[in-house]
């Protein structure tokens, strides 16, 4: 049987479909296509007012890509509000390849140097597949969302998806859109030509929450 390639991967999420382990020791994964569909407008998303505070503290600063690897890892592993997580070995494998060729990339949240937080997932023309995230310290997941989000809106991204809505995403203003929405908001982001490096890394807070609330 052919193995599971990352080209097979993007084809994928060109169909707006995704993978997922049953748990991180699980061997092998499964596809997953949702009736309903949770994303993230860009041109409306919201930054909870406490977090807006934080942000404009400058506490957290950013960098994009340096830990991929170390981002992945954080998201594999339990932690005290998640007992097991989805992101198994082979899982890891395929998105460090993707990794490799440029298409999956990582937002992490340091403080004084040290990663405490982040995020990653794919960027496929004006589509960024949001897929997991972790913290270590309060907010440090958080205000890479917004930080993502701010990178995405500048760069001329049409579609953030994060796959399932949970409580902590809609305070965000994340929206449950139904499969044939999805799929029709995909179609047009996948033709958007985007750049997910458009934003300097050292774009201050304030700054992201401007590029969020401009209209």
């Amino acid at each position: 049987m052919k193995a599971f390639s990352t080209d097979d991967l993007l084809a994928c999420y060109r169909r707006g479909v995704f993978p997922m382990a049953e748990s991180r020791d699980d061997d092998g994964f499964f596809i997953v296509d949702p009736e309903w569909r949770c994303v993230f407008p860009l041109d409306d998303f919201h930054v909870p007012k406490r977090l807006a505070r934080t942000l404009r503290q400058d506490r957290f600063t950013f960098t994009i890509d340096r830990e991929f690897s170390a981002v992945i890892k954080g998201c594999a592993a339990p932690g005290p509000d998640r007992e097991d997580t989805w992101i198994n070995t082979d899982i890891r494998s395929l998105y460090q390849s993707l990794h490799a060729q440029g298409l999956a990339h990582s937002v992490e949240t340091r403080v004084d140097g040290e990663l405490v937080g982040g995020l990653y997932g794919v960027a496929m023309g004006g589509a960024f597949f949001g897929e997991s995230m972790f913290s270590r310290v309060t907010d440090a997941s958080k205000v890479a969302l917004v930080h993502l989000a701010a990178r995405l809106r500048h760069g001329g991204f049409k579609l953030l998806d994060a796959q399932f809505t949970t409580p902590h995403l809609e305070q965000f203003n994340a929206q449950t859109l139904p499969r044939r929405i999805f799929q029709s908001l995909l179609g047009v982001a996948l033709e958007t030509n985007a750049n997910f490096a458009a934003l300097p890394v050292e774009t201050k807070g304030n700054d992201l929450i401007s590029i969020l609330s401009a209209r």
